[in-house]
């Protein structure tokens, strides 16, 4: 009887996975619910960061979703969403990577042609107070001055999704959840 009731959870997830496969995508929800928790704690664990954890889980289920058709069941369907995972969480390091050599590279450009100027260390500290993903929306708005369509086709966001992290970032710099934040508020546009 105890084998019955541990193996369950796998036959509801298989039958939720064909559902899906077969074109009945309410089934999917439960897929997530199956998962949802031990992706998270996953992504968390490579990525080392609560919001940016929770918003890879998300992508990584929309990808689940959009790719189930080519899962075939060789190995169990949690293992290919775990390789997923595993791979988005990889491309987000190596984004972060990225930007924090431009931001280092920036950093010495901008020392160089600012020295007297007595706002770039405190810009500076406020870039280093924000996750990857929320510097990465503030340079290309702000900086850049790329549109919030644009800046989702660049990063592979929804304009809108683009737009509510803006409004966050903002929000978080003007009520000085990060030090310094007031005297930027001219600059952050929206």
């Amino acid at each position: 009887m105890n084998n019955d009731k541990e193996d369950q959870p796998s036959l509801d997830l298989k039958l939720a996975v064909e559902k899906v496969q077969s074109g009945d995508i309410s089934a999917f929800p439960m897929i997530i619910r199956h998962l949802q928790k031990n992706i998270l704690l996953y992504c968390y664990y490579l990525l080392e960061d609560q919001a940016e954890a929770e918003d890879a889980a998300q992508d990584i289920f929309i990808k689940c979703l959009r790719r189930i058709q080519d899962y075939v069941p060789t190995a169990s369907f949690s293992a290919w969403v775990y390789k997923i995972a595993h791979n988005h969480c990889i491309d987000l390091i190596k984004k972060r990577n990225r930007m924090r050599q431009m931001l280092s590279q920036y950093r010495r450009e901008r020392a160089e042609e600012d020295k007297g100027n007595k706002y770039t260390d405190q810009i500076i500290q406020l870039l280093e107070k924000l996750n990857t993903e929320e510097k990465r929306i503030l340079l290309l708005r702000a900086l850049e001055e790329y549109s919030f369509d644009e800046i989702g086709a660049i990063m592979d966001l929804k304009p809108a999704t683009v737009r509510k992290k803006y409004e966050r970032i903002r929000k978080k710099i003007v009520k000085r959840e990060v030090q310094g934040g007031r005297q930027y508020e001219h600059s952050l546009r929206g």
